[in-house]
């Protein structure tokens, strides 16, 4: 899929967890849900960091070029490494080691870990660098007509808010893990969440996704997950723009009301 339909599923993935929540008698704060959401958005781009023409190759300048680039070889010498005798030779790295469950996993953990041990700043820059991801999805028209430098700025701006109203007492620091020096330590799991978001997003479309990886299916370490051929669609198709990417908007706001108790 394309950057608009990742950010929009992964918002609407964390808002349904919110409704979830909500239903099993333990709702989340609102800040949690907004942030939350606005995180899962971001991180529904990640994944595509092994792709130098993704939206998230963009959002950063020459800094997030360099690191896609890098990925991106990153992710073809593992999977050379690593293929089983099904597996078919590969000029890139595109959808293989950022398109997995472990590297969700481990990109999530990485961030939770970080927020804990790395005080306010490292929380600022977790939530910076997915609000501005986030923007780069849902408000894609304006960020491609804009300079980089005010999206930037917004970013900045609003994780600057954003912790500030987290730190608040109540507010969520604290959500899901209350011990002492466990505050953001819930900030991972909108991680792992947009990025297998994504990662079931692409294996609806022709290519498949090897979200298993390194479970090997049959004579394949990188099978293509994803339904029956019929069922698959084209990135960027009708069936994206038309079908899904509305579902995810009405998705979405159910789940939001859900998750505030409004219905």
């Amino acid at each position: 899929m394309m950057g608009p339909a990742h950010s929009l599923s992964g918002a609407a993935a964390w808002l349904g967890v919110g409704a979830a929540t909500a239903a099993a008698g333990e709702p989340m704060p609102w800040p949690v849900l907004v942030v939350g959401a606005l995180i899962c958005a971001g991180a529904a781009l990640a994944p595509d960091l092994d792709h130098k023409s993704a939206t998230i190759s963009r959002a950063f300048g020459p800094v997030s070029r360099a690191l896609c680039g890098v990925i991106d070889k990153l992710s073809h010498s593992v999977y050379k490494a690593t293929r089983g005798h099904g597996d078919p030779r590969r000029n890139g790295g595109h959808r293989t080691l950022t398109h997995t469950w472990l590297w969700a996993v481990l990109i999530g953990a990485g961030a939770s870990a970080l927020a804990v041990t790395g005080g306010r700043w490292a929380v600022l820059g977790i939530l910076f660098v997915h609000l501005v991801l986030a923007v780069e999805g849902l408000l894609w028209r304006a960020a491609r007509t804009s300079s980089d430098v005010l999206v930037w700025l917004l970013g900045a701006t609003s994780a600057w808010i954003l912790a500030g109203v987290l730190n608040e007492p109540g507010n969520g620091a604290g959500w899901l893990f209350s011990e002492p020096g466990q505050e953001y330590l819930w900030l991972g799991l909108p991680i792992v969440l947009g990025a297998l978001v994504h990662d079931i997003g692409d294996a609806l479309t022709v290519s498949g996704c090897p979200i298993l990886w390194p479970i090997p299916v049959g004579r394949k370490r990188w099978y293509p997950v994803g339904p029956p051929k019929a069922m698959r669609f084209r990135a960027g198709s009708w069936v994206e723009l038309k079908v899904l990417m509305p579902a995810f908007l009405v998705l979405g706001g159910l789940g939001g009301l859900g998750a505030l108790e409004l219905i």
